[in-house]
Parts: structure tokens; sequence; C-alpha cells
């Protein structure tokens, strides 16, 4: 079993997310809560480095669940990878879409991470824990944490000790499908895995659902 560190529990919040459902092609349709992979990359926005692999294991919800409308510029097309560099022209390439994204969120993520096989000889599990505890408590990050999209940028801190479950969460609700993450092979390709999502009193678990 890898080396592992104890679990954390960190606060993601926000006026605006959008956790886009991959079924919907043209128009923008977000899940009704984050997805583990959006809060993967929430972790590794504070710290990422090769020597360690975040595991997620509950993802809390701690706002009433909230809908809107809207219609945003986009542009139609993705800059090729290796590609050469040539004019480009934001005007000439925008669209508008609908998106119904969620307003005014928040959430606790909990969660792990494991030494990998890629970890150096300087590099030891007591460091990457001081570490992120340290980026954490400062709000210092690796990059722009973010909801589901660059735009929605995300505020993290310390979770609370304790948080009242919104009313209209209590129970359990049948989320359907979900997006867990990508499985990501050494020849670059990307394998989507999905996972049957149930809300339970205001909490998704994912402790047993690692690819």
């Amino acid at each position: 079993m890898s080396e592992r560190s104890p679990t954390f529990r960190v606060r993601a919040w926000g006026p605006y997310a959008c956790f886009t459902r991959p079924e919907f092609r043209a128009e923008r349709m977000t899940y009704e809560v984050m997805t583990p992979s959006a809060a993967r990359g929430l972790l590794e926005a504070i710290l990422w480095k090769p020597a360690i692999r975040w595991r997620l294991e509950r993802i809390n919800v701690l706002a009433p669940i909230r809908f809107e409308a809207v219609r945003r510029n986009e542009v139609a097309s993705k800059a090729a990878i290796g590609g050469a560099l040539g004019s480009y022209f934001a005007d000439e390439d925008r669209q508008q879409r609908n998106t119904v994204l969620l307003r005014d969120v928040d959430y606790v993520v909990e969660a792990h991470f494991e030494m990998t096989a890629r970890a150096g000889p300087e590099d030891n599990l007591r460091k990457f824990i001081e570490m992120f505890e340290r980026r954490l408590v400062n709000g210092q990050c690796f990059q722009t944490p973010y909801l589901g999209c660059r735009e929605f940028a995300a505020n993290v801190g310390p979770a609370p000790e304790q948080w009242e479950v919104p009313a209209s969460l209590r129970g359990a609700r049948d989320l359907g499908l979900m997006l867990y993450d990508f499985d990501f092979r050494p020849d670059g390709s990307a394998t989507p895995f999905f996972f049957k999502a149930v809300l339970s009193e205001g909490r998704i678990d994912v402790r047993e659902i690692y690819p």
C-alpha cells in the first residue's frame, strides 16, 4: 500500500460554478454538485507535485443547490497542441451559448494524497503535508483554483469544524451517472470514468470508487 497523508478538509466557495455534463454538446449544463475531477483540480491548484497523487474521499455540500441560466460568449475552436502559431481574431470565432450554472456554491472537500513512484530521494510525506497545510492556511496556490470553468474562480481555505446541512439536502438524492475522473494513459489519451452518484445528507462518498 502506498504511503498516504492524513485526510484534509478543504472549503471551496464562490458566486458561480459550472461542472459541465459531457452529454450536452452545444450548450453547457452543470451537474447539481461538484464532480470528483473538479475537486481534484482544486486540490492540485493548491499543491501539485509528480511525487504525490490526490485521492478524493467525500464532497460535502454546504449551500442549497441553486441554478441560473445565462448566455456567454465562447470561442468555437481550440488551439492545436504543437501546431504552428498564426494570427487569431476572437471576434471572428465567437459564439453565444446558453449556460445553466450554479449560484452561490459552498463545499467541503475531504481528500488525502499518496506518494507515487515518481517521488525522488528528497521527497517525503511530512514535507508535502506541511507544504499543503501552510499553503491552505496562507491562501497560497500553485495556480488559481476554479469551480468547473476557469472564469469561475474559487475561494479556498480550511474547512469549519462543523456545519449545518441545508434543509433541502437532507435525506438521499439520486444524482444519476456523474463523471468521476479521467483515466490518463501513457500515450496521452484519456478515458472518462463515471459512477452512480448519491447525495446523502448533503454528502457524496467516493472512497470506494477509485478507477
